[in-house]
């Protein structure tokens, strides 16, 4: 590159603050640090997540003579019974080992003391971590802007870049294969392999021929490793996408979008954690809260982005969730309609069900009727 070209840079490595917070994420990912800046505020923020006690102490003496600082979400503020709706920056002794640490993050009864804001540079940097599908905590040192650089170089990021980064993320949406793959069940099925800029990969599953001049029936499912592969028996996943694939395939086509989506948008690990929470008494909606996550991450934007990219604009929802229809509708898709999708009830999901239903609004009918058996309604409160 000559003279540093602007625009050859660009071309090849992506438009400026789109590559440092990819770059960000890798370094999340790999537990690393990352420098984040905003309006003056500069911090280097470490994950909490998969914290050794070598880091640990090697962020301890980055951070010196000051003392770092713990940064969790408002969600999991609220949780710990801290007032705010921003994250928050709890005061460590410095004393503190990985378990005190991880109590504080995910420890239904942990009680700090105090906390604090903690500013705009550390809410982009929870929204990082999120990203990475990290736990929404971070440890936090506040530099001085103009400090010296450390060895080898942080990766440097402006807040506002971390705003923008989803929609540079549909941007970057393209489809990267797709191939005739024979189902059980179904006459015949395309999968549509699309790929973004930070290594995504969701799948349009095309089953038949759906005219798309036309409304299409339509499900948007969020992967479920344990459901759809494994027949967890504690989720109605991989009940819904079987029923799904029938479904389309009985009104002659139709499209299933399978979303990189675990977890209500957690991610694999952080379920676990929640199931964990919730064998211990929560339901699904206060086990995410809990580890400071709203009760659903989704973002259907990149959902609308693979519709409009199939030329499927106009379509009939097969969903018990009422919320997918506003989202998809907000992005720009036609929603005509909702078909629902009731599955089997079970000893193991039934609490389940019923969290979706009384907490966040799933219309599931046949659930209902169940509960109002003599004998239901005091059983299966979440």
């Amino acid at each position: 590159m000559r003279n540093g070209d602007a625009s050859v840079a660009s071309s090849l490595f992506g438009a400026p603050g789109q590559v440092e917070v990819e770059r960000g994420l890798a370094e999340f990912r790999g537990g690393r640090p990352v420098r984040i800046t905003a309006s003056g505020d500069s911090i280097v923020a470490l994950p909490v997540d998969g914290l050794g006690t070598r880091r640990l102490a090697a962020f301890k003496a980055f951070a010196a003579p000051a003392l770092p600082r713990l940064v969790i979400s408002a969600r999991r503020a609220r949780a710990l019974g801290l007032e705010g709706s921003e994250p928050v920056a709890i005061p460590l002794s410095g004393s503190e080992d990985i378990e005190t640490i991880e109590a504080l993050v995910t420890d239904v009864k942990a009680r700090p003391r105090s906390a604090e804001p903690a500013g705009a540079a550390a809410k982009a940097a929870i929204e990082l971590a999120k990203f990475a599908q990290r736990l929404p905590a971070l440890l936090m040192a506040v530099v001085d802007p103009g400090s010296a650089v450390v060895s080898p170089p942080l990766v440097a990021i402006d807040s506002d870049a971390i705003g923008r980064f989803r929609r540079s993320v549909l941007q970057s949406l393209t489809i990267a294969s797709e191939a005739q793959v024979p189902l059980h069940g179904v006459h015949a099925a395309r999968f549509v392999v699309f790929r973004d800029a930070i290594g995504g990969s969701s799948v349009a599953v095309v089953v038949g021929k759906p005219d798309f001049s036309k409304p299409v029936p339509v499900r948007l499912h969020s992967a479920c490793l344990t459901g759809d592969v494994f027949g967890s028996r504690r989720c109605d996943c991989g009940d819904q996408l079987k029923l799904a694939l029938a479904r389309l395939d009985e009104a002659g086509g139709g499209v299933i979008l399978y979303l990189e989506q675990e977890g209500r948008g957690v991610g694999l690990v952080n379920k676990m954690r929640a199931y964990q929470l919730q064998d211990d008494g929560l339901d699904t909606v206060d086990a995410n809260t809990t580890l400071g996550f709203d009760d659903d991450e989704r973002d259907y934007g990149v959902a609308a982005r693979m519709l409009e990219m199939l030329g499927c604009t106009r379509v009939r929802l097969l969903t018990n969730n009422p919320a997918k229809l506003h989202s998809l509708t907000t992005a720009g898709i036609e929603v005509i309609g909702r078909l629902p999708l009731y599955t089997p009830i079970n000893a193991d999901n039934r609490r389940y069900l019923t969290a979706k239903l009384k907490r966040a609004g799933h219309r599931l009918d046949h659930l209902v009727a169940a509960l109002s058996e003599p004998g239901q309604a005091e059983n299966d409160r979440p």
